[in-house]
């Protein structure tokens, strides 16, 4: 992962924050846009962490000739203070994965990477099956491991001691997975919740028709129920 931001502070954090997530790396970190196509070039990046207010060219034109370049395309999440409508279409019209605006939390920027990390995986896997067709579920699901889920999510009340935020974790949990369901207990320990605190956010999840919840059999010991992403 290459890191671009100007100011040398914010740019260690981001560095924190991202070596905080297992099985994630900074290749590099830079602070000029200039600086930035070159690093993509030199170390190749799967994913650029861009700022958009850069010394000697804006992040928009970072990303613009980023996409004339040859070879593979990095994946880029912007993070900026910039929150202009221009500059947020700009950016989509680039196909950058996902834009955080600061200042955020190390939570909300745990989320978004937690949940572009479960999107390489799921394209690593479906890569290293050359020659397999794509069924129009497969197609779904890297498709849903790379789109928000915050928006059907801000239209279902939340009950009494439920968080929004940590309700948008275990639904980007519960849509990145691979696997066909997650029990609450999976759920709770790839979030770190508790597992009754997790099966309340599923609950509420298969109540608001965006997760389907089927019996698990065969297992030892108390039966449990799997809960699958529908949104």
């Amino acid at each position: 992962m290459l890191v671009v931001d100007d100011d040398f502070a914010v740019a260690a954090v981001h560095r924190g924050y991202v070596e905080s997530v297992p099985g994630l790396e900074v290749v590099g970190e830079v602070h000029r846009g200039v600086e930035a196509l070159q690093a993509v070039q030199v170390l190749a990046p799967d994913l650029v962490l861009l700022d958009i207010h850069l010394p000697d060219l804006s992040g928009v034109e970072v990303l613009r000739r980023l996409r004339s370049l040859a070879g593979p395309q990095p994946d880029v999440i912007v993070i900026t203070a910039a929150r202009e409508v221009e500059t947020v279409r700009a950016a989509m019209t680039t196909g950058v994965v996902d834009y955080l605006v600061k200042p955020f939390s190390l939570a909300a920027f745990r989320e978004r990477l937690e949940a572009y990390r479960a999107h390489r995986v799921e394209v690593l896997r479906r890569t290293a099956e050359p020659g397999r067709g794509l069924q129009q579920s497969d197609v779904d699901r890297l498709f849903s491991t790379r789109r928000r889920v915050s928006e059907p999510l801000a239209a279902t009340p939340l009950p009494k001691g439920l968080s929004p935020r940590t309700l948008e974790f275990v639904a980007r949990t519960l849509a990145s997975s691979p696997a066909d369901d997650l029990s609450a207990g999976e759920v709770g320990q790839r979030c770190g919740l508790a597992r009754v605190s997790a099966r309340r956010y599923l609950e509420h999840l298969e109540r608001s028709g965006l997760a389907a919840v089927r019996p698990r059999y065969g297992a030892a010991g108390r039966p449990e129920n799997g809960y699958r992403w529908t949104g």
